[in-house]
Formats: structure tokens, C-alpha cells, sequence
């Protein structure tokens, strides 16, 4: 007798849903609170995060730019990246190549003029890189207060921790707006390309009650925040102390940097006396 295994293992495309995109977008929003870049004060990882979203676009040494690479790609895996940004980051960076690769034959320069060229895919890649390892360990809440400790605006701060709270938020929306759609017509019977299409059509026309339902949720919440004084909150400078009270540069953060600092010296000395 011929026993089956009554546990449906979900394929690849099944798993691309946006269900699982709201998902993985709360993971990345909301960061990791266990990581090794988490430990530091948010202050400390967005000037370290600075020069490497700046530095790299004035070097051309691929040792250097290796170098950096080598470092991010480690703090990035301590991060514990969300599988759907990684994901793009790939898509992104194989048409990247492909493009690059495609152009210098077409016009005659052959692979080493596509060499020569990788030098950019390499700075964006250090930067992206960079990006997602700081981010992602940051939760909306402290990067809203490394940056109103900074000195920026308070509207500003509020608006990219309100951003990132919102986001979840809206893509649920957006789903909830496609299922009625998707109840209220009638797909094709099979899946082919008029499948494809009629898909596309539904995610495209879902936008516009989105805008409407995100103007009306965003007016609820300004005047929501109104009431409970929020603008005279953010302007008085007793609020503003009490509220980053807790972010303090410890000897871990120093120590971060200072390492940071010797590696960077050390890939910059290696970087003069190779060159690819």
C-alpha cells in the first residue's frame, strides 16, 4: 500500500506572494534587535554609514573597493538581511552586469572595456551593501532619534519612522484592495499569458484606491497627533532632551570606530600597492 505524504511543500512561485512581502518588509523595517551593528549608538552607525554611502563614489582602485566589499558583505550577514531585499539586490546586479557586458560588445570594446566598467557595479554594490546592514538593524524608532539628535527636523525624523511604519500597513491595504478585486471579476480559466495580464492590470489599477485610502489614513493621523500637541511636543527643548535621554556613545561605540578606522588604513595601504 502506497502511502502519500499529505503535507503540501509550497513551491518557489507559490511562496511569492504579498502576504510574504509584507512579511519580509516587516522584517526589514522593523530591524533586528540581536545583531552586531543593533549594539551601537544609531549616531555612530549613520556617520559610519556615511562615508561608506560617499567614499566609494571618489575611488577607483578595485583592491580598495574589494576591500570595503569584503568588510560590508560580513557586517551584511550578521545583519540577518531580509531573503526579498537580497533578492533584489541579485536581480539587480546581474542586469547590471548583463547590461554592461551587452553595451561594450555592441560598441566594440569587448571584455575588457566590461572590466573596466565593473568598477561602478562594485561601488554600488559597497554601497548598497552598506545600506542594508546599517538599516536593517536599526528600528524606525532609533533612527528617528539618531537623526532628530543630529539636528535635523523634527518633522523629518518623525516623517522617516512614520514612513516605515506605514509601509506594512499599506501593503496590507494593497492586498485587501486586490482580493476584492479579484472576487468582484472573473480571471481566466487558465494560466497563460491572458493570466499574466489580467494580473497586471489588477496590480496597476489597485493603485489609485490605494492613494485615495492613504490620503485619507494620512489626515486621520495628522489631525490625531494635532490634538495630542505634537508639534509643540517636537519644538520644545525639554521634550527633546527626555526623548534622547537614552542614546548615549559608549566605549564599544569609540571602539567600533577605531577598528573601522585601522581597517580602512590598512585596505587603503594594500589598495596603494596593488591595483587591479
Amino acid at each position: 500500500m502506497e502511502i502519500t505524504n499529505p503535507i503540501h511543500k509550497p513551491g518557489f512561485w507559490e511562496k511569492i506572494s504579498v502576504e510574504r512581502i509584507k512579511v519580509e518588509l516587516l522584517r526589514t523595517a522593523y530591524g533586528q534587535s540581536m545583531t552586531f551593528l543593533s549594539r551601537f549608538d544609531p549616531r555612530i552607525l549613520m556617520a559610519w554609514y556615511a562615508f561608506f554611502a560617499i567614499t566609494p563614489w571618489f575611488i577607483h582602485n578595485k583592491v580598495i573597493l574589494l576591500g570595503f566589499l569584503i568588510a560590508i558583505a560580513i557586517l551584511t550577514y550578521t545583519s540577518k538581511p531580509s531573503l526579498l531585499v537580497l533578492l533584489v539586490l541579485a536581480i539587480g546586479l546581474v542586469s547590471d552586469a548583463a547590461y554592461m557586458l551587452v553595451v561594450s560588445l555592441m560598441f566594440g570594446g569587448g571584455l575588457a572595456a566590461a572590466w573596466a566598467l565593473s568598477t561602478l557595479t562594485l561601488k554600488l554594490l559597497v554601497i548598497t551593501l552598506a545600506s542594508i546592514a546599517v538599516f536593517t538593524s536599526m528600528d524606525p524608532e532609533r533612527l528617528s532619534d539618531g537623526l532628530l539628535s543630529l539636528g535635523l527636523p523634527a518633522q523629518f525624523s518623525f516623517g522617516v519612522a512614520y514612513g516605515f511604519r506605514m509601509l506594512p500597513i499599506l501593503i496590507e491595504e494593497y492586498n485587501n484592495i486586490l482580493y476584492s478585486y479579484r472576487l468582484r471579476g472573473k480571471s481566466p480559466q487558465k494560466k497563460s499569458l491572458r493570466m499574466l495580464i489580467y494580473s497586471f492590470k489588477l496590480s496597476v489599477i489597485a493603485f489609485y484606491p490605494l492613494i485615495l485610502n492613504t490620503a485619507k489614513r494620512t489626515r486621520t493621523t495628522v489631525e490625531a497627533l494635532e490634538i495630542k500637541g505634537f508639534t509643540y511636543a517636537m519644538h520644545d527643548p525639554k521634550v527633546k532632551k527626555l526623548k534622547l535621554s537614552y542614546l548615549k556613545i559608549t566605549l564599544k561605540d569609540l571602539a567600533f570606530l577605531a577598528v573601522s578606522a585601522l581597517y580602512i588604513a590598512v585596505v587603503f595601504y594594500l589598495g596603494s600597492m596593488l591595483e587591479l
